[in-house]
């Protein structure tokens, strides 16, 4: 479907794009995306200086294993 091409207000449209960019990013980093948030979840309320968030960004995570290519498997460290 394609719901995501719709919000409400110009807030979620922009929540939505965060979110989105955030997916593709560890996708493009090699990271399963769901492992990626769970882990960015687990952690972003010790992020209190700038250089704890930068450490969350995809490209700064090493997640256990990268993306399989013949399947998707979530990875949780």
């Amino acid at each position: 479907r394609r719901a995501w091409l719709f919000a409400d207000t110009s807030q979620g449209a922009r929540a939505s794009a965060t979110c989105y960019s955030l997916i593709e990013t560890a996708k493009a980093n090699n990271l399963e995306p769901s492992a990626y948030i769970h882990h960015v979840l687990e952690r972003i309320a010790e992020a209190d200086t700038l250089e704890k968030l930068e450490a969350l960004l995809p490209w700064n995570v090493t997640l256990e294993q990268a993306v399989p290519a013949s399947k998707n498997v979530a990875q949780y460290a």
